[in-house]
């Protein structure tokens, strides 16, 4: 049945691949019509990590917020559509990197790299860096359970040199991968909140103690690994440039909670300065003010 709701859908989906900008932003406009203003699609959990966020705003602010988001995330929902058929110029012309130096030095010196970024801007087309890399690219990501669209998601990353890692194998490739001297840049999207029982690692972030995952890391310091962090701001509608910041040039070299912390408020320091560019239907303050609990029942099963 999954399979046949695929390949009633796709026709679709490469039609919209093949629109021209223009008509895929006259197509958004529509999108962003009827999921913001007809369904409301997670109206309650914006505005919930809106008001969480910033409470020193005021209602009319935080509405202007939450109306340009719905709008760019149409864009970005139809940008990663477009991504099946997206030209290669067109791609260099939308996409660009102001020090991208930082990162493809590790490229050309024989080095893997790490590079943590959030879910801003348009983090869908960040695959355009690998035009600027001799290694292959990988992002990690949790597996799609529908198989063929999973298997798409993969098509389209790897058109240019990148490849997927389901999030549960990071490890163990990474660790294959350093054993048999090849190289690549790993690529996490690393604010996802943490279920309860994995919520080790807390720090400040939004205004508030919240966990992340450390999986990054423990990467970092068992391989001695560099650590980026990468930042997009939206130019325009369509339009974006990426940039790099060093938080570490050997992870092993670091205190433990020093990369996240650092991540963590780099991240923030974006998003404040243009918030609608921000993932807010995720449920980031799921734990809010549950550290002692969560941590106390941790070290209960430890036991």
């Amino acid at each position: 049945m999954k399979a046949i709701v695929f390949w009633l859908f796709y026709p679709l989906l490469w039609l919209i691949s093949i629109l021209p900008f223009k008509g895929l932003y006259l197509l958004s406009d529509f999108c962003y019509f009827v999921i913001y203003k007809v369904i409301g699609y997670r109206k309650k959990v914006v505005r919930y990590n809106l008001k969480t966020t910033f409470p020193e705003k005021s209602k009319e602010e935080l509405h202007t917020i939450e109306r340009k988001f719905y709008s760019h995330l149409c864009d970005m929902f139809l940008e990663m559509i477009k991504s099946m058929n997206i030209k290669k110029e067109d791609l260099l012309e939308r996409y660009q990197f102001s020090n991208k130096e930082l990162i493809t030095k590790y490229d050309k010196e024989g080095q893997s790299s790490l590079l943590m970024m959030g879910h801003y801007a348009s983090y869908e087309w960040i695959f355009a860096l690998q035009l600027s890399m001799e290694n292959p690219g990988y992002g990690v990501y949790k597996k799609i359970k529908h198989k063929q669209f999973d298997n798409l998601i993969r098509k389209i990353r790897s058109r240019w040199n990148t490849y997927l890692i389901d999030s549960k194998d990071t490890m163990r490739f990474i660790r294959k991968n350093e054993s048999e001297n090849k190289t690549g840049c790993y690529g996490f999207v690393a604010d996802q909140s943490p279920r309860f029982h994995r919520a080790r690692y807390w720090t400040q972030f939004l205004g508030h103690e919240l966990p992340f995952f450390t999986g990054v890391e423990r990467i970092a310091k068992e391989f001695k690994l560099p650590v980026l962090y990468y930042g997009t701001e939206k130019i325009k509608r369509g339009y974006y440039k990426g940039s790099f910041q060093l938080i570490t040039p050997d992870g092993s070299q670091t205190e433990d909670g020093e990369i996240m912390t650092n991540y963590a408020a780099a991240l923030e320091a974006q998003i404040r300065k243009n918030p609608e560019y921000y993932l807010w239907t995720h449920k980031r303050f799921k734990l809010l003010g549950k550290k002692e609990e969560v941590l106390s029942e941790i070290n209960k099963s430890k036991k």
